[in-house]
């Protein structure tokens, strides 16, 4: 069974910064795709970025691109989003994701989440 952990939200002032980092447990973690995604209140669940097995490949949702960093370590089974230039529209439940195969952008195509973890942005 996989299990994501999510750490490293809280809350921070407009144009700061914070790194979350998602750990994993169980399965192969190099095997996954990881993905970020957000969900602020009253608002579905958003894309947020996505990195491959190997950390050759990266996307990102076109409101964190230049702002956002994916990122992986397979040795420690970790995977980071650095998030710089924070806006209070950042603000949200951060969760991450895996899957089994290729990136995605959808949610629905995670097979595990995290718990999520708190970001909020003030202005």
């Amino acid at each position: 069974q996989v299990q994501l952990v999510e750490s490293g939200g809280g809350l921070v002032q407009a144009g700061g910064s914070l790194r979350l980092s998602c750990a994993t447990s169980g399965g192969t973690f190099s095997d996954n795709a990881m993905g970020w995604f957000r969900q602020a209140p009253g608002k579905e669940r958003e894309f947020v970025a996505t990195i491959n097995w190997s950390g050759g490949t990266t996307y990102y949702a076109d409101s964190v691109k230049g702002r956002f960093t994916i990122s992986r370590d397979n040795a420690k089974n970790t995977v980071y989003l650095q998030m710089n230039s924070l806006k209070p529209e950042d603000t949200a439940v951060y969760y991450c994701a895996a899957r089994r195969g290729a990136t995605m952008k959808a949610a629905g195509m995670y097979d595990h989440w995290g718990q999520g973890t708190q970001v909020t942005v003030s202005s």
